[in-house]
């Protein structure tokens, strides 16, 4: 079994907390991490028919247990709990519950209130780079194609097969615990459009026409594959070194082989020849970054950068040693032309060229007077420098 990263910090949590949630999206191994992380706690799960009947006919019965403690699977399906949960644990001190859910807690109001300073929050995502051991011998476009869902790597399911079965489970009954969507083919369109506008601004009225929806079902729609950890929505930097920035997020989704097999590419050697190669590229090493901080406990301080005359930074990290500037480049062969939007950067805000990464899609590494040059599977090593 692959260790996760979050693993220390959840038994930290645990200990600091009455109860601990860990979240995620469906499948990205929440069960299987909490049952071996949290091997002497009893274990409930609420995707099962007579369980969820108990745990709402009978909660205070249902949130008894022998062991160490308690974990709840899928907690979102019986909202209620979380009153009782605060009243056993205000109870008893030592009292332990472990919480999961395919749906982010932070969103439920009656949830927030209820357990507020009692519960500790981590969220899990599938595979890190790092859980997975890439290194310069892992062919990167396999890698985009496969995705990071521990299923396709954990029992080998070729993904090809096993994200369609996602993406249409995720639709029929994740969507519809969510949200009563009544159309769900228009849904399904929806969601493959947002892929074809991974790494793009995100434009409201667009996507609006494109789908046939108002606008402001766009925005419900948004919070929907947000709340259930399918994208993410990037915002600009604050800082405002010039008037003419960007103000509106970009729209990047958590797993790059979902966003393959929504864009219909049926092997690695397609989306090394397709035209969202650059954009997959960039978004692996965006879900990269935000998994490394998540795996930390910390909400990822990470921002892009754009002013009205397309002049952009992909990646700004506000790190406690400074801003480090990042670009991504999807090319084999680095050229020094993919550095000068961070030399404008640097002479904009007074950055330092030694805070400045072009990582690529080749394997040597060199330095400019704009940027350090790297391969992309060199990400985490910066991470780790600046931490």
């Amino acid at each position: 079994m692959i260790k996760r990263d979050i693993t220390d910090i959840a038994r930290k949590y645990s200990k600091y907390f009455s109860v601990l949630a860990i979240v995620g999206p469906r499948q990205s191994g929440k069960t299987t991490f909490v049952k071996n992380t949290f091997d002497k706690f009893d274990y409930r799960n609420l995707e099962e028919p007579d369980v969820l009947q108990f745990a709402e006919n009978d909660a205070r019965s249902f949130l008894e247990y022998r062991g160490k403690g308690l974990i709840v699977d899928e907690a979102q399906r019986v909202p209620q709990l979380f009153s009782y949960i605060q009243s056993i644990v205000d109870k008893n001190p030592k009292a332990k519950f472990i919480l999961t859910g395919s749906q982010n807690f932070m969103l439920y109001e009656k949830i927030t209130q209820s357990l507020a300073g009692r519960i500790g929050i981590l969220k899990l995502l599938p595979f890190s780079q790092s859980e997975l051991k890439v290194n310069s011998k892992t062919d990167i476009y396999e890698l985009i194609f496969k995705g990071f869902y521990p299923p396709i790597h954990d029992k080998n399911i070729p993904p090809e097969v096993w994200l369609p079965n996602y993406i249409q489970t995720y639709i029929d009954r994740d969507v519809r615990q969510i949200k009563n969507i009544t159309d769900y083919s228009l849904f399904s369109k929806f969601i493959r459009i947002c892929a074809g506008r991974t790494g793009q601004i995100v434009n409201l009225s667009s996507i609006s026409d494109d789908v046939g929806i108002s606008v402001n079902t766009v925005k419900a729609w948004l919070s929907i594959l947000e709340t259930s950890f399918i994208i993410t929505l990037l915002r600009p930097y604050h800082t405002n070194y010039n008037k003419r920035i960007i103000k509106a997020p970009k729209l990047y989704f958590f797993d790059t082989g979902l966003v393959a097999s929504l864009l219909g590419i049926k092997n690695s050697q397609q989306l090394n020849e397709h035209y969202m190669k650059g954009a997959l590229f960039e978004n692996l090493l965006i879900s990269e970054l935000i998994k490394f901080y998540y795996n930390k406990a910390i909400e990822p301080p990470i921002y892009f950068w754009r002013d009205k005359l397309g002049r952009e930074i992909d990646i700004l990290v506000d790190t406690d040693n400074g801003i480090l500037a990042l670009e991504f480049k999807s090319a084999s062969t680095a050229n020094v032309s993919f550095s000068k939007n961070l030399e404008y950067w640097n002479n904009l805000s007074g950055n330092s060229p030694n805070n400045s990464y072009v990582f690529y899609g080749g394997e040597k590494s060199f330095s400019t007077k704009a940027a350090q040059f790297l391969p992309w599977f060199k990400l985490n090593g910066i991470l780790n420098e600046s931490w």
